[in-house]
Formats: C-alpha cells, sequence, structure tokens
C-alpha cells in the first residue's frame, strides 16, 4: 500500500484559490457507497475515490454515476492527474441528458471542470467555451460568478486581460452580498487592471481586499491578496513585493497548501539577497519532490482501485483490453514524436555548430587576407612611393630608366595588389639594400651603411631577403617621417648561428606611451614571420637603436 503520508499531504492540497471547483451535489437518491464516499472526502481520498468507484460499478442511476465520476474527476483533478480527470469527466457526461433539468447541475459542474483541466494543461483555447457549457446549464447566479470567473482567470492567463477585466468588471457589481466574494472580485479585477493598464495605480483597491479578507478572517482570500499584491510590487518596490511574499509563504503553510508554497517560494528565490536565496531554494526543490511523489502516489493509487473494481467485472475484460492497447499507441506515437525530435534537435544543433564555426573560419579568413593586403599596399606600394619621392627629392642627377623602370613595377603592384615583384638581377641584393637606403639620404640626413657585404646574404633565402627589405624600408620611412633625425646608421652582422641588423638614428625616438600604427605593426609581423626578433631601445640619450635579430640554420 502506498505511504499513508502520501495521502496526508495529498488531503492537504488545494487548487489556486481563483480556481473555484463544484458546487455542492443537490440531492440524490440514497446509496450507502455513495454516503461513505462523501463522508470520506477531505479527510481519506483514497477511501472516497474506492467507494464512489463502487457506485459507479455497482448501481443502475445514470445521475449517481455521473456525479460519481464528477467527483472521481475533483480527486485526480486536485491530484494532478488531469488526462485522467477528463477521462472521468466524459464518463460523466456520457451518462446525463441535457434535455433533462435533473441533471443541469452534474452538467454545469462537468463542464467547469472540464475547462479547469484544459487551463491547467494550458489549453485555454479548448477551456473557454467549456465555461460557457457551465454557465449556459448552471442552476443559480453563485455558480455563474464562479464559472464566470474561472473563464476570466483563463482569459488572463492566456494574457487577454482585457477580456478577462470586462468579466471581473461585470462580476464586482453582484458581489455585494458576500463579503468574501466581493473581495475575491475586487482583488481579481484590480490585478487583471493593472495587467492590462500597467500605469494603473492598483494598490488600493488591492489593499481594500486584504483589510476586507482579515476582518473576516478569509485565510484563503488573504493568501490570495498577498501573491497579487508581491506581483504588483515585483519591478516597482521589490522590499514590498519580498514582504508580500513572506506572508504568503507563511500563509500558505498554515493552510498546508503545497501548491501555494512552491508559488510563494519561487518569488522569494527571485527577491531575496543570496544567503537567503539558497535556503528557499532548497526548501523548493525540497518541497517540489514531496509533492511529486504524494501526486504520483495518488494517480497510482486511484488507477489501483480502478484496476480492482473492474478486474472483478467480467463484461469489462473487453474494455479492459481496448484500454491497452489505446495506452500503448499513445506511448508508441510519443516515442515517435520524441525520436523525431531529437533527431531535429541533434540535425538543428549540429547545423548551428557548424554554420556558426564556418562563419567563424570565414571571417577570420577575411580578416587575415584584408591584414595580407593591408600590409602589402602600405609596405610594396605606399612605402615605395615615399622611396622613390625621397630620392627624387635628395638626388641632383637622375637616371630615368632605373626610375621609370621601379615606377612601372609600382604601377604592376598597385593593378594587381596579390602581384609578387619579380626579383631585382640587375644588382647583387647587398647593392639592392644600399640604393635603398641611401635613397633616404639628404642634405639633411646622413645614412651610414657598414657590413653590408654580398657574403652576408648567401646563406639567406629568397622570402627572407624580401621580407628583410620591407622591414628595412618601413624603417626608413619611419625615421623621415616622424624622427627629425639628423643621423642614420644601419649595420648589417652576422655571427655564428645569427644574423643581425642594428638601426640607429639621433631623432627623437618613440615616447613610452606611444601607439604603433600599421606600419610599425606589420614592420614587427614580418619578422616574426620569418622566425627573427625586433628589439626597440628607446633609452639612449638622444634617438633610438633597434636590433633585428634573425637565427642561421
Amino acid at each position: 500500500m502506498i505511504n499513508k503520508w502520501y495521502f496526508l499531504l495529498l488531503i492537504l492540497m488545494v487548487s489556486t484559490y481563483a480556481c473555484q471547483q463544484q458546487l455542492p451535489p443537490s440531492p440524490i437518491p440514497r446509496n450507502e457507497n455513495y454516503d461513505k464516499a462523501i463522508s470520506f472526502l477531505d479527510n481519506q481520498n483514497d477511501s472516497a475515490y474506492y467507494y464512489f468507484n463502487k457506485v459507479v460499478a455497482g448501481t443502475k442511476d445514470s445521475l449517481q454515476i455521473a456525479r460519481s465520476y464528477n467527483n472521481m474527476a475533483v480527486l485526480q483533478y486536485e491530484a494532478g492527474d488531469y488526462f485522467g480527470a477528463q477521462e472521468m469527466l466524459i464518463h460523466s457526461l456520457k451518462f446525463l441528458n441535457e434535455q433533462n433539468k435533473k441533471d443541469y447541475r452534474c452538467l454545469s459542474s462537468d463542464f467547469n471542470e472540464l475547462g479547469l483541466t484544459y487551463m491547467k494543461l494550458k489549453n485555454y483555447d479548448a477551456a473557454l467555451p467549456l465555461y460557457g457549457q457551465a454557465i449556459k446549464f448552471s442552476t443559480s447566479d453563485d455558480a455563474k460568478r464562479i464559472y464566470l470567473n474561472n473563464k476570466a482567470l483563463t482569459f488572463s492567463r492566456k494574457k487577454e486581460y482585457l477580456q478577462a477585466l470586462a468579466i471581473y468588471q461585470a462580476i464586482l457589481p453582484h458581489a455585494g452580498k458576500s463579503q468574501k466574494e466581493f473581495a475575491r472580485s475586487l482583488s481579481n479585477m484590480a490585478i487583471t487592471k493593472w495587467r492590462a493598464h500597467p500605469g494603473y495605480v492598483a494598490a488600493p483597491l488591492l489593499n481594500r481586499a486584504l483589510s476586507i479578507r482579515k476582518n473576516i478572517k478569509d485565510r484563503w482570500g488573504q493568501n490570495a491578496s498577498y501573491d497579487h499584491l508581491s506581483v504588483y510590487y515585483m519591478q516597482s518596490r521589490p522590499d514590498s513585493a519580498l514582504f508580500y511574499a513572506k506572508a504568503m509563504y507563511e500563509t500558505a503553510i498554515s493552510l498546508h497548501s503545497p501548491d501555494d508554497q512552491l508559488e510563494a517560494l519561487q518569488k522569494l528565490i527571485r527577491l531575496s539577497e543570496p544567503r537567503q536565496t539558497k535556503i528557499y531554494f532548497a526548501n523548493y526543490q525540497k518541497l517540489s519532490d514531496s509533492l511529486q511523489t504524494a501526486r504520483n502516489a495518488a494517480k497510482n493509487q486511484f488507477a489501483l482501485i480502478r484496476y480492482d473494481t473492474e478486474k472483478r467485472k467480467a463484461d469489462n475484460l473487453k474494455l479492459q483490453k481496448e484500454n491497452t492497447v489505446k495506452q500503448y499507441e499513445i506511448f508508441k506515437k510519443n516515442i515517435l514524436l520524441v525520436t523525431i525530435v531529437s533527431v531535429f534537435l541533434l540535425l538543428t544543433g549540429i547545423a548551428f555548430f557548424w554554420y556558426r564555426k564556418r562563419k567563424q573560419r570565414l571571417a577570420l579568413e577575411a580578416r587575415e587576407r584584408e591584414l595580407r593586403l593591408s600590409q602589402k599596399v602600405h609596405d610594396g606600394v605606399a612605402n615605395g612611393l615615399y622611396r622613390l619621392m625621397k630620392h627624387i627629392e635628395n638626388q641632383k642627377n637622375l637616371d630615368p630608366e632605373p626610375l621609370l623602370d621601379e615606377i612601372e613595377l609600382l604601377y604592376l603592384q598597385s593593378r594587381d595588389i596579390s602581384y609578387e615583384p619579380p626579383e631585382n638581377i640587375k644588382h647583387d641584393f647587398n647593392e639592392k639594400i644600399n640604393e635603398l637606403l641611401t635613397s633616404f639620404a639628404s642634405p639633411a640626413i646622413k645614412v651610414a651603411i657598414v657590413g653590408n657585404k654580398a657574403e652576408l646574404w648567401k646563406k639567406i633565402s629568397e622570402p627572407v631577403k624580401r621580407e628583410l627589405e620591407y622591414v628595412l624600408q618601413e624603417l626608413m620611412v619611419n625615421m623621415s617621417k616622424h624622427s627629425h633625425a639628423t643621423s642614420v646608421a644601419i649595420n648589417f652582422k652576422q655571427s655564428p648561428g645569427k644574423f643581425e641588423i642594428v638601426y640607429t638614428d639621433n631623432g627623437i625616438g618613440f615616447p613610452e606611451d606611444t601607439v604603433f600604427g600599421n606600419g610599425l605593426n606589420n614592420t614587427e609581423n614580418r619578422i616574426i614571420g620569418i622566425g627573427g626578433v625586433l628589439t626597440f631601445d628607446n633609452k639612449l640619450d638622444k634617438g633610438i637603436r633597434i636590433t633585428l635579430c634573425l637565427p642561421l640554420l
């Protein structure tokens, strides 16, 4: 047997205050099992369910069967078994006649309960017309207002606040005879109007409803008011929201309402300080687990009761088999659906990560291409033009042929930036470097070159030479533009396993907070790219020393 404490917890559960359940049943023919079932309600719900099920199995009175199914549905609803409740309510409706006024009360209750189950399952569109049916067959104004209240709550859950507000405003003028009903309608209307119009000041009406509920000692109503006030102050006054959330939690505990305790704990977790939040979260997990365990136990117990009764009846064997087949088909469909959804999500995830990785790779490649092109434009074309300008500026007698060749080469490079200039076969590389460096000499700037011999370059590969040429050109351009130097010395040295170029000038050097531009950044990147090291020494009395060190294999 299921642990009795599970059922004790279940007995203490109630639905949300605004979700009013059915009205007390009207008088029906006496039935011993039915009387026992009624006596066990709210005390031993599993026993009540058992005797209601015996009524269903043992009587021929259709209205009594319908009411028993209705009560069984309510018990399953309270246990969180909404699909099971729907099944019982549909059974109940089969035994009722819409043309018979004796059945109206049970009909209206069945439709209302069906609406509540659909609302719990978040199928609001299916729930709304069911409340209309409940109102249609209702036999009292009090019942109509309850069903209207549930309909308004469904609209609110659907976030259609204006429709909900219209219903609450229609209910309120007729609720004055009962302080309890008036306070409920007033509080519901105020919070809904605030949700529909966030600028609306709902606090006075919410507090008025709370005051009425305190005066008449309506603890369930107070619990609902604390919920509304906490929600209302959640954004504008978190301290007030926290106060009412605590009040709701304490009230829910005193009412033994696990659902309201969980709702209050959710608010406290959101509003409290981190240390207190951990405590509330632990309480939430513990209570949620206990509640789920109790509800699962209740579901199992109710199912077991029905099974035992049906097993005793030979004429229900076929129905039992059909039910098993039906459940199996639902299970297969669910498995198939879960499989399809899982595969879809997996493929979607793979596609997403592949697309993101590809996008990152393309972006990186584009950035690298951009940097390479920028480097070539700066070093190959811009610095080349600047060197030609300085060369023309500093030389009085120029041979036009070499000059035209260099201009033509720069022209070709500007047409196709990916073009790699052919090796200059007219001169040895050391002569080419001498021409490059001396092209920056002028009456105001003396350029001294030391150690630039042809033998020095024999162990240097052509790609490395090309990179060094661009580096030296960038250093000279930077000197000419920014250093204000009057004397420049470039010293080429080679020692075992190492090749060095030492550049010095007597200019202004680099301030400590200097941010290098594209030119010097490109220079450093080129040196790193060929396995070398570039060192800046800015601590001289005047000028700067730059050492380029390249290992020799």
